[in-house]
């Protein structure tokens, strides 16, 4: 589990304005073990009620009246008294929708109960309903999958782990060090990060139980499907999730997703996956200014899936393929990249105001330019360009910082890390100009450093 996710629900157990935490997140990730783990390490009871269990509970909400919930509650098998000390776990709230506005009143009259909730599906129990959030009255943990950082503490790779995390620029990495985590950072593209997957990786050291494990997560999300699909062509919602799966980091053009159905009907099965946290989009921002979230072209967007892992496995690509990318050519070794460093950045930006991916693209008759990614640390525009190995051409980022005047580049490849300052021209409104920045170029394995990096440079 995520070491700040821990840290979060420490400082938020001492927060003398603490509100409910709402636990959001995909299927799988983790959400319920999280607070199990929390109450273990903190040394706190727990009181964990699965209200899919209990669905005769959604009058007792209704009702508003917190005694008589407490009491319900109280009744329940194995829970007793809930004492101030305690955690209060509500989990799969999703399946008892009254107990989600009931939260704000737990916030204004029992604010010494810490309660804790998760569910998945939430965003669709919201959606069907005449109740919103209770805004301003509970607080948010966003999770997904287990980062590569996670992957190595779960394989016991501390040492590899403290590499990353204390990781500065200029400092030199053993030729040995990186390529061990090279290899490793092979595995996760396999692996993945859903918790189930690399507990199976790190008990068996075999790939096959993995891909076990990939198979029923996938059965369960297109079991999933009926729930929040409703009259839809469950057929054309399987080819959606399983073209997004296939077609990561590529400008989305509804056509390409089905010849035979209109682009609006196509833009809603999107529009559910991206509710159910199964993909994500990565939209076109102009990026003239912060926050990049308020120059989005909603139009133009890309996608990501939720996991690597599970990317792979639907794309039927195994180990052995993905372990010999340097010898052979496989044709999405560029989006298994590019996959891994958004899921990453999203989790960077988690608990952001504007944590939604943007990216740039421009298109021209003559050529196009497109960053992979345009993030923002330390109050600065940062372009972002992925390569799955150790060679490419700079023509976007070249582009980008010519048109943004901005003065610092992010590279991720296959290569030990460097700096270096580019000098060099573009085409801007028919005419030449000069173009110079920083450079950054850093191994797909640093990618959780970012922040910190970014923090270090000179304005």
């Amino acid at each position: 589990m995520n070491r700040n996710q821990l840290i979060f629900i420490d400082k938020w157990l001492k927060d003398a304005n603490r509100k409910p935490l709402v636990i959001r997140g995909a299927r799988q990730v983790g959400k319920s073990t999280l607070v199990k783990l929390a109450a273990e390490q903190l040394n706190l009871p727990l009181a964990l009620i699965n209200l899919e269990r209990f669905p005769e509970l959604n009058a007792s909400f209704q009702s508003l009246d917190l005694r008589a919930i407490i009491n319900e509650l109280e009744a329940l098998p194995g829970i007793g008294d809930l004492a101030p000390n305690s955690l209060l776990f509500l989990d799969e709230i999703q399946a008892v929708p009254e107990a989600i506005p009931a939260l704000r009143y737990f916030y204004e009259d029992m604010p010494e109960i810490p309660l804790l909730s998760a569910g998945s599906l939430l965003e669709f129990v919201l959606s069907d309903h005449k109740f919103s959030m209770p805004v301003g009255r509970v607080q948010y943990l966003h999770m997904g999958p287990m980062t590569f950082t996670e992957f190595l503490e779960a394989l016991g790779e501390i040492k590899l782990k403290n590499e990353i995390d204390t990781y500065e620029l200029g400092k030199d990495i053993g030729l040995v060090v990186h390529q061990r985590l090279s290899k490793l950072l092979r595995s996760y593209y396999f692996v993945g990060g859903m918790p189930e997957a690399v507990a199976a990786f790190v008990r068996s050291q075999k790939f096959k139980e993995v891909s076990a494990v990939h198979h029923s997560i996938i059965d369960t999300y297109r079991d999933d499907f009926p729930k929040y699909a409703g009259a839809r062509n469950l057929s054309r919602m399987v080819n959606v999730f399983n073209f997004a799966a296939r077609n990561v980091g590529k400008k989305v053009k509804y056509s390409n997703i089905s010849k035979h159905d209109q682009s609006a009907t196509i833009k809603k099965d999107i529009e559910l996956l991206c509710m159910a946290r199964v993909v994500s989009k990565v939209i076109h921002s102009h990026c003239s200014g912060l926050p990049l979230q308020a120059d989005l072209e909603e139009t133009v967007f890309k996608l990501l899936f939720l996991d690597v892992g599970l990317m792979n496995s639907i794309s039927g690509l195994n180990l052995s393929a993905i372990s010999q990318m340097e010898d052979i050519q496989l044709i999405n070794e560029g989006p298994i990249a590019e996959q891994f460093i958004g899921q990453h950045l999203q989790a960077l930006l988690s608990s952001s105001l504007n944590r939604e991916l943007t990216y740039w693209l421009r298109e021209g008759k003559a050529s196009n330019a497109e960053t992979d990614f345009v993030v923002s640390f330390d109050g600065r525009i940062i372009p972002i360009e992925v390569k799955s190995g150790s060679s490419g051409s700079l023509k976007s980022l070249h582009q980008f910082v010519g048109e943004k005047q901005v003065s610092t580049a992010i590279r991720f490849d296959g290569c030990m890390p460097s700096t270096q300052r580019v000098n060099t021209s573009i085409q801007k409104a028919g005419r030449r100009i000069d173009v110079d920045y920083h450079l950054i170029s850093l191994p797909l394995y640093l990618v959780e450093r970012l922040p910190e990096l970014i923090e270090t440079l000179p304005r």
